[in-house]
């Protein structure tokens, strides 16, 4: 069986960390995820999807992430039943989030405050390019085009 989801959109409220009874962080947010095709009007049409991560996954989505950065989430689908004030069934889904990544830059999605473990420029005192690295391709070996296999 398979259960795997990837979602891609902006936060549309900050994120949320909780504590469970025994103390595991827990975070939920949402999701505005525009759809691929307008509608018969002609509008762009969005989602909104729960998502709830927990342990390091929602720390890391807590301090990080705010109102209106892009996320890109991957987990599960998660489908719950519950009963309401009323007695009645009820039943929502969510996304049950194992990792959380940047689907922006800090300049293009949020505030400028704060860190970035997306974006680590290099040290003043080293190079950009590492020291085996050529840019004149010099480790690299020309395939001749008489040569009628290829190399993989």
């Amino acid at each position: 069986m398979l259960n795997r989801i990837i979602l891609m959109g902006r936060l549309t409220r900050d994120p949320e960390l909780r504590r469970t009874g025994s103390g595991t962080a827990v975070t939920s947010f949402s999701l505005a995820v525009d759809r691929d095709f307008k509608s018969q009007s002609g509008e762009k049409e969005t989602d909104f999807i729960d998502i709830v991560a927990w342990r390091n996954t929602a720390e890391f989505v807590s301090k990080y992430f705010t109102k209106g950065r892009m996320a890109v989430v991957e987990g599960r689908l998660q489908i719950r039943d519950w009963t309401d004030k009323d007695g009645g069934k009820r039943r929502s889904a969510e996304v049950v989030a194992d990792n959380v990544y940047f689907g922006d830059s800090k300049r293009d999605g949020g505030d400028n405050s704060g860190y970035n473990p997306g974006y680590a420029p290099a040290p003043a005192s080293h190079s950009a390019a590492p020291s085996n690295f050529s840019a004149s391709g010099s480790d690299f070996a020309e395939i001749g085009e008489d040569d009628g296999e290829l190399p993989f």
